[in-house]
């Protein structure tokens, strides 16, 4: 997983509550291989008609967003089933900064796996920077996660709110894999000095440790 650290970059808005991870990767995509890339079904029901054509209100559509890496959505983004395809598609197409009022559990969840920052901030903010950034399509925003500081197309900064270990997980690159990996030494200390101290709970084992040449 990549590291997150700091993003600058245009920012999409995305008006639509209760957007579900079916919305985000429609599931006749399921079976799709993510090195077929992924991103082309991102928002697809959304994106296209039926004939393949695009669907001209949809903001991803418009050609100031296309290059977009911040989306700022509204309440309970990516709700529904648990399907981690819908992280994948988001991060694929670019997206590394997600921001809403609320996001559904699990999808909060896949996104810390897979390195796509979501940041919870107020209703009332959300829609004030989806209007700026409506006003002024392909306006840029910024991120910083060691700071936890958001900076609107305003210009205007606020600080966010992230779980301290997620924080740290996302800083250095590591999902929750990752992360006990990188505890290898620590966690065969610990082994070492608990068999030590509790060998009458070993006695076998110990025993042919004891035995081995």
């Amino acid at each position: 997983m990549q590291k997150v650290n700091s993003v600058e970059a245009v920012a999409l808005p995305l008006s639509l509550s209760n957007i579900d991870t079916d919305q985000i990767l429609p599931a006749r995509f399921l079976l799709k291989s993510r090195k077929d890339g992924l991103s082309q079904y991102l928002f697809h029901d959304l994106r296209f008609n039926q004939d393949g054509s695009e669907i001209a209100e949809f903001p991803l559509n418009h050609k100031p967003y296309r290059d977009a890496r911040i989306i700022v959505t509204d309440r309970n983004f990516g709700c529904g089933s648990s399907r981690e395809h819908a992280v994948w598609a988001l991060y694929d197409y670019g997206f590394r900064v997600a921001i809403a009022p609320s996001f559904g559990d699990i999808f909060l969840n896949n996104s810390y796996q897979n390195g796509l920052l979501p940041i919870v901030v107020s209703a009332v903010q959300a829609a004030e920077w989806r209007g700026q950034l409506q006003a002024a399509p392909g306006a840029h925003m910024s991120v910083d996660l060691q700071r936890q500081c958001i900076t609107g197309p305003n210009g205007v900064s606020i600080t966010f709110e992230i779980d301290s270990f997620r924080k740290r997980c996302l800083l250095n690159g590591l999902d929750d894999i990752g992360f006990t990996l990188d505890l290898v030494d620590s966690i065969a200390a610990f082994e070492k000095e608990y068999r030590g101290n509790m060998s009458w709970l070993e006695p076998e084992e110990r025993a042919a440790e004891a035995s081995a040449p």
